[in-house]
């Protein structure tokens, strides 16, 4: 890492960059006040500063060296810089300045799920690398743009699916993945629920330091309601519930064991009616996932049927069916060092930072984890619409399905449109 090297890379990209539009160009890419930090120091910021984002701050490792943060709540950034003891991290409001003006190498984008991806789109812009939180985006055509993005620009995107990283769920679907449980005929997996309906609610007093239209960004610029800020998962503009939150960890686990990360299903049908109802999806190969259990099941994966062996994959943890099936399993001390802290992210972050200095692709990459949250989308879809679809993966379209097509993209406001690309 040096700021020639930086510099290269952009001049290398900017006669193309031009034609797709206005970008941001960071301090760092130009070479202006101040270069790379000592011992090949990673100079990162935050984009977004609730509770995921002040964890992943805690568990930043070396050669990572936080120096900023942004949040459109500042008293939130605020807060979590006093409450990590770091008087010497430099806040913003506006990210966008904070992109223009820090000698930054890369960022995290710890958002709400409405707002994530036109951050990660401008920082590839601004020659940097991104770890983006899980879930991606927002809905499925945003994911591609992103795609598209970092793929022009040459960038390291780490998706925050940190399972990708745990030695136990890399073997588990690797294991599956061979053909280790023999033919897999079915695969079970948690019903996750959808998001609730969007409803107005009272307007309240907007908190002193708070950019509501910020925070809204591409959706309707709804009245202030507290419900909405700091209870955004539960509402539909905003997230796509716990299918998009947990779903979106183990959905990824169930398309990298049956080899799908780079695609998605050909199919889905509701299995019963309503925005949580259940939902089965079938691939090209034939195998149907079943989004059916209630109330129990491994959130984090998939109970994996085979004609040798059932194998439940979940977070860091295996089990299987008949017992003692495997017997080559990574040691107790491997599993060990990922428990005790349930949102522990640190190798995965370590993986990021190993790539953006070899270039090398992450494990999480985007593409994997726009088609992991792709998948997700498609089943609230499935749900809204109440009816079987064909899902052409390649093209990334319903078949012959107007409607559904149209809930693959959302309107934006004017102002957070999506850079073309």
């Amino acid at each position: 890492m040096n700021t020639s090297l930086n510099r290269r890379r952009f001049l290398r990209r900017s006669a193309a960059s031009v034609a797709a539009g206005p970008i941001v160009i960071s301090a760092r890419v130009l070479g202006r006040e101040g270069s790379v930090g000592a011992n090949g120091e990673i100079l990162i910021g935050f984009i977004g500063c609730g509770n995921r984002a002040r964890q992943l701050m805690e568990q930043t490792p070396r050669p990572g060296r936080i120096i900023a943060l942004a949040d459109c709540y500042r008293p939130r950034a605020e807060e979590a810089a006093r409450a990590l003891g770091r008087s010497d991290w430099t806040i913003y409001q506006d990210y966008r300045q904070m992109l223009d003006r820090e000698p930054l190498d890369a960022v995290v984008v710890a958002t709400p799920d409405h707002v994530r991806t036109l951050p990660c789109i401008h920082a590839v812009q601004a020659g940097l690398d991104v770890y983006a939180e899980k879930p991606l985006t927002a809905y499925v055509r945003e994911g591609r743009v992103l795609v598209e993005h970092v793929r022009r620009h040459q960038r390291v995107l780490q998706v925050g699916s940190q399972q990708r990283t745990m030695e136990i769920n890399r073997f588990c679907c690797e294991f599956v993945r061979s053909g280790k449980i023999g033919r897999v005929k079915k695969v079970q997996a948690v019903n996750y629920p959808g998001p609730r309906a969007m409803v107005d609610l009272p307007a309240q007093e907007i908190p002193a330091g708070d950019d509501w239209d910020a925070w809204c960004g591409p959706t309707r610029l709804r009245p202030f309601h507290s419900d909405l800020q700091f209870a955004w998962m539960q509402w539909r503009d905003y997230s796509g519930g716990e299918t998009t939150n947990w779903g979106a960890h183990g959905v990824d686990q169930i398309q990298w064991a049956l080899g799908k990360s780079l695609t998605g299903p050909t199919s889905l049908r509701p299995l019963s009616p309503g925005p949580n109802g259940k939902v089965a999806m079938k691939y090209e190969d034939g195998v149907e996932v079943h989004f059916e259990l209630e109330g129990t099941g491994p959130m984090g994966g998939g109970i994996f049927i085979g004609t040798d062996c059932k194998m439940e994959i979940n977070r860091n943890r295996f089990a299987v069916n008949p017992p003692n099936f495997v017997k080559d399993a990574p040691p107790p001390e491997v599993q060990d060092k990922w428990e005790g802290a349930g949102w522990i992210a640190r190798p995965h972050l370590q993986n990021w930072l190993d790539c953006i200095q070899t270039r090398e692709t992450p494990n999480a990459d985007v593409e994997i984890g726009h088609r992991s949250i792709s998948v997700c989308h498609l089943v609230n879809i499935t749900r809204e619409v109440g009816r079987k679809l064909q899902w052409d993966p390649a093209a990334e379209r319903f078949v012959n399905d107007d409607e559904a097509n149209r809930l693959l993209d959302r309107p934006r406001r004017v102002g957070y449109e999506l850079p073309p690309v």
